[in-house]
């Protein structure tokens, strides 16, 4: 009986230090999940640790080879997603546009599960009580709503984020492309893709490389 007490603490300590390698290894997104892989890496470390620890019939090594495995397959992926946009939108998805310049898209909340009730009390909690008021709605992956409301004078999302533009603040903001890669070209970058984030702030485009310059 003390043996099977000495494996279960053991077992539970080597879960407990896997998680805490993972988070700070991978970062604190699974603290607070934003992308299906980070809820996916909690449930299944969770059911690892929570249905192993108890089994007499695993072994402590067997049960650490499991973590080591895991933490492995996490690393490969996470590291192809970040290095691969193609991984990177097939792991995460995409978000679904569920409003478009005051107008509802029934399709789309159908596809992504929301009910109108749902929609608006979303949108509610965000301080917008009617969808004529949008011009942008977005569903994000972590089943978030991001609004982008009719008012240059509100822009509360950035122009440029993990190198991509944002149509609709460039809309907003009344701006074209030549006046971005214009914006890009005074700031030394070659491509938009080389901006980590980029803010429309006070009439001014603030750039922030990968290298953090």
């Amino acid at each position: 009986m003390q043996l099977d007490y000495w494996q279960l603490f053991v077992k539970f300590g080597l879960g407990l230090l896997t998680l805490i390698v993972q988070i700070n290894l991978f970062g604190k997104s699974n603290l607070a999940p934003t992308t299906a892989l980070d809820q996916l890496q909690n449930y299944v470390l969770g059911g690892i640790v929570g249905g192993v620890i108890y089994n007499p019939a695993i072994s402590i090594l067997q049960f650490l080879i499991v973590l080591i495995l895991w933490t492995l397959v996490v690393f490969i992926i996470k590291f192809l997603r970040d290095h691969n946009r193609k991984v990177k939108r097939l792991i995460d998805g995409r978000p679904v546009q569920v409003v478009k310049n005051g107008q509802v898209i029934v399709e789309n909340c159908m596809q992504a599960g929301i009910s109108a009730n749902d929609l608006m009390f979303r949108l509610r909690m965000q301080g917008v009580f009617s969808v004529s008021k949008i011009k942008n709605c977005l569903f994000e992956q972590n089943g978030q709503l991001t609004v982008i409301e009719n008012d240059d004078q509100n822009i509360r999302f950035p122009l440029i984020s993990d190198g991509q533009v944002n149509e609709d603040v460039l809309e907003l903001i009344h701006h074209d492309h030549p006046w971005l890669k214009k914006q890009l070209d005074e700031g030394g970058f070659e491509s938009v893709s080389q901006v980590f984030l980029g803010e429309f702030l006070d009439g001014k485009l603030i750039l922030t490389s990968y290298e953090g310059k």
